[in-house]
């Protein structure tokens, strides 16, 4: 299974001199260190913070913000909340990114939908011997718990049992706070 979107991104951003995580399901993948399914786009999470660095980084692509599910220009305007989903394109490769940004303050994040469920910035991502960084699977996880979809429980089923103690309860912790009926509380236990 191969992992080349996820190089073509570190290789492209590999700069880029602010914090930048491989997100959604080929996160988990790369938790795993192999390709479990099929993915049909790429995604990349920042800091809120440093989203005009990376529109500057990447001055050659054309941006999109998501605003209540419609792709609309992305200016130079700083976005806040409840902006969070930017599309960017590079027009003369083809190349595509989703970027998510992220609400990390110093050494914290905090779950943009409860802002009472936080993560030490430590715990949050993990890098791959080959250097591509990635959202720990319990960040993942707990995003796909409001809407999930057929893909998202098979993220689950692929990544509970490799989950260690902490990251359960975390990932258990979290949910009964944000989606406190949700069918993956009973998987971890």
């Amino acid at each position: 299974m191969s992992f080349e979107q996820c190089y073509k991104v570190l290789k492209r951003i590999k700069d880029f001199n602010k914090g930048w995580y491989i997100a959604g399901g080929w996160a988990i993948d790369l938790f795993l260190g192999k390709q479990t399914r099929n993915h049909y786009d790429i995604e990349i999470a920042i800091a809120r913070k440093d989203q005009l660095y990376l529109k500057e980084y990447l001055h050659n692509w054309t941006f999109n913000k998501v605003i209540k599910g419609v792709l609309s220009t992305w200016e130079n305007e700083y976005l806040e909340l409840p902006i969070h989903e930017i599309h960017g394109k590079n027009d003369e490769t083809k190349d595509e990114l989703e970027v998510l940004l992220n609400e990390i303050e110093l050494n914290d994040w905090k779950f943009r939908r409860d802002e009472s469920i936080t993560c030490k910035l430590d715990s949050f991502y993990r890098v791959t011997n080959e250097g591509i960084p990635y959202l720990n699977p319990e960040i993942v996880l707990l995003y796909k718990v409001r809407n999930t979809r057929e893909k998202d429980h098979q993220d689950f089923k692929n990544v509970k049992d490799y989950l260690n103690l902490s990251q359960k309860t975390w990932l258990r912790e979290s949910i009964l706070i944000h989606h406190p009926n949700h069918e993956w509380l009973e998987d971890l236990i």
